[in-house]
């Protein structure tokens, strides 16, 4: 009965063992689903819909195949078909059915017209704008990220609505028609490890009734004890037998067995003679049939180790604790914030590379594809001096290590403004800087316009987070801020210029008062100075202060204030008194090298650019309008003529 038990199982063994690798092998489908994009028109530009990425669930799997660079980039649906207003396109959507389908988009944007070009010049000869070569995508601000491959390109994206996804090569040559798009399909097998674990135990079973049915079997053929059969009949003893024959017959005494020489005795007599076999055959009999269950232990340990977790059922998930996080309401009709945090971080590391090259060439045209206002004018300023002046430190370099402060304005439209907070993670000396950057179109590269140094121990006030944006505090919202963005440059110069007689005195907090005080001091230091020269009487200094052309940038905080940043000019005239006096430069590079001259018959300006960052509270508020950071420059030194 034991062997048909191990027959039983060695069946069963092999179908449960069969029916798992038959799951994992030929009972298994693809485990991809395809889709390919076809192309019907070669255009320089190719923008696949979101909702072609998505028709099927999971991770998105892009292969574009093509000779030479394969560029492709993600973004906001909105903002790539805003970059090819200008350009002629091929657009990949669904159809009602859920097939893929290409349709060609002309150029709703005369090109040319977002610099403020002629239409009619626009409009000339078709010829000769079909030679201009096409804009070339890579590199933009735009995008949220992108890859450069060459001859064939495989990246995994996760878009959710409202993404798409741009294929080009260099905006000139026909966008590549390859464009295969895939998704991952269900291949788990969840009965394969309970199957071939229930295969292996069944196995095990089986070999273990073999070697007991073998067992039973060797037992049964073995050698069996005899009774005794029956006596002879008992006769007399024949006495006359010759002693000496006896002893003739009987072997030498050395050559007896020794226990032959032992008187017989009835029992062994009786008893048949057995050999016993050795010591080492009996324990080598079991050892041998230990061994046997081996193979099937090493089968199944096999087996275990061949199941991923996908060969066994998943009985519920840990599902994790969700943690408390500040409530934020996002309004009706929320615009999506300007850039994300990826994007900022990318966008200001390529700021940071773009300004150390500008700045070690003392390269302004490239310095001005990343600056504007009055933080390249510092730049011109610093790289005339440089030329002349060598032991001229160099700018302090944008730190990009941490994003400590993320604040994008949520549009849809432009210009674009973001605020930054960043800090350096190697040089603890390095205080956080704090800048704005603004995209005046899709096609423009963010550029900082004002740039300020933070104290480590200032306090920012509470932002939006940065997956949400804030508004840019127009005129109409002005009225809720204590002090409009545009009337705070002017109340600061007046409290410069008038101290505490003046009426926004009580309007600023200590640090502002003690930044206003500063340059009273600096002041009140030039008018002694032409005085301990003995020059006070043959020259007068004059100074003022005033706002810039350039307009505040003003972003909303989550307490109804704002964050302005504003730009003041500070300047510094020293004019002789008499028609015989000269203004003599003396020791002053700075001054020589601006002018080129060694004196001023009528007198020097010099001028120094500010640019403060403020924290300006809500109407009502009890607070003061707070100083954030603050950046000084010299920008130029005039003769007056």
């Amino acid at each position: 009965m034991r062997f048909v038990w191990a027959v039983v199982a060695f069946v069963l063994a092999t179908l449960l063992i069969g029916a798992g690798i038959a799951q994992r092998t030929i009972f298994m489908g693809p485990s991809v689903q395809q889709m390919e994009l076809s192309v019907e028109e070669p255009t320089p530009f190719v923008l696949v819909d979101g909702a072609v990425l998505r028709e099927n669930p999971g991770q998105q799997t892009l292969l574009i195949r093509d000779e030479g660079d394969i560029f492709a980039a993600y973004g906001r649906t909105a903002d790539m078909q805003a970059w090819l207003a200008d350009a002629s396109y091929t657009a990949i959507d669904l159809d009602d059915e859920g097939a893929p389908v290409s349709t060609v988009v002309e150029p709703t944007v005369v090109a040319g017209e977002e610099d403020g070009a002629d239409a009619d010049a626009a409009d000339g000869s078709t010829d000769a704008d079909a030679e201009e070569p096409g804009r070339n995508p890579e590199g933009s601000d735009l995008w949220l990220d992108s890859f450069v491959e060459q001859d064939q390109m495989i990246t995994d994206m996760q878009l959710p609505e409202g993404m798409s996804v741009l294929i080009a090569k260099d905006g000139t040559e026909p966008a590549p028609s390859d464009i295969v798009v895939s998704w991952p399909l269900n291949t788990s097998t969840p009965w394969v490890g309970p199957l071939i674990t229930a295969g292996g135990a069944v196995l095990l079973f089986g070999l273990v009734m073999y070697v007991l049915a073998i067992r039973h079997q060797r037992r049964g053929r073995g050698p069996r004890r005899k009774g005794p059969g029956p006596l002879p009949a008992t006769e007399p003893i024949d006495l006359a037998v010759d002693s000496a024959t006896i002893r003739e017959a009987l072997p030498p005494k050395e050559e007896q067995d020794p226990a032959a020489t032992e008187p017989e005795t009835p029992e062994s007599a009786e008893e048949p003679t057995v050999q016993k076999p050795e010591k080492t055959e009996r324990r080598a009999a079991p050892m041998r049939r230990r061994l046997l269950v081996l193979p099937a232990l090493g089968l199944a340990g096999l087996l275990f180790a061949g199941c991923s977790s996908d060969s066994w059922p998943q009985f519920g998930e840990a599902t994790p604790t969700p943690t408390p996080t500040p409530t934020v309401i996002t309004p009706e009709n929320q615009k999506p914030p300007a850039v994300t945090e990826a994007q900022a971080s990318r966008i200001l590391q390529d700021i940071s590379a773009t300004l150390e090259e500008a700045d070690a060439a003392m390269d302004i045209d490239l310095a001005a594809t990343r600056l504007e206002g009055l933080a390249l004018d510092a730049r011109k300023t610093d790289y005339a001096l440089r030329k002349s002046l060598t032991d001229r430190p160099l700018p302090a370099v944008i730190p990009t290590d941490a994003i400590e402060v993320l604040l994008p304005q949520a549009t849809d439209a432009w210009p674009r403004t973001v605020l930054v907070l960043s800090k350096s993670k190697s040089d603890d000396t390095a205080p956080p800087v704090i800048l704005t950057m603004t995209q005046a179109d899709p096609w423009s590269d963010y550029k900082v316009t004002d740039i300020a140094e933070m104290q480590a121990s200032t306090e920012v006030p509470q932002l939006a987070p940065a997956w949400l944006g804030t508004s840019v505090i127009t005129e109409n919202a002005a009225a809720f801020l204590t002090l409009a963005p545009d009337e705070i440059a002017a109340a600061f110069a007046d409290v410069v210029d008038s101290g505490e007689e003046s009426e926004y005195y009580s309007a600023f907090d200590p640090v502002t008062i003690a930044l206003a005080e500063s340059i009273i001091s600096s002041r009140d230091a030039v008018t002694q100075a032409l005085v301990d020269n003995g020059a006070a009487e043959t020259s007068s200094a004059s100074f003022d202060i005033e706002p810039t052309d350039q307009p505040p940038v003003a972003l909303a905080t989550l307490d109804s204030g704002a964050i302005v940043a504003v730009s003041l000019v500070d300047s510094e005239s020293i004019t002789p008194t008499s028609d015989d006096a000269v203004i003599r430069f003396g020791d002053n590079a700075e001054a020589k090298t601006l002018t080129g001259a060694e004196e001023a018959s009528k007198g020097v300006v010099t001028t120094y650019g500010l640019q403060l960052f403020f924290s300006v509270p809500s109407q009502g508020s009890t607070e003061q309008i707070r100083l954030l950071a603050v950046h000084q420059d010299i920008l130029n030194v005039e003769v007056i003529k």
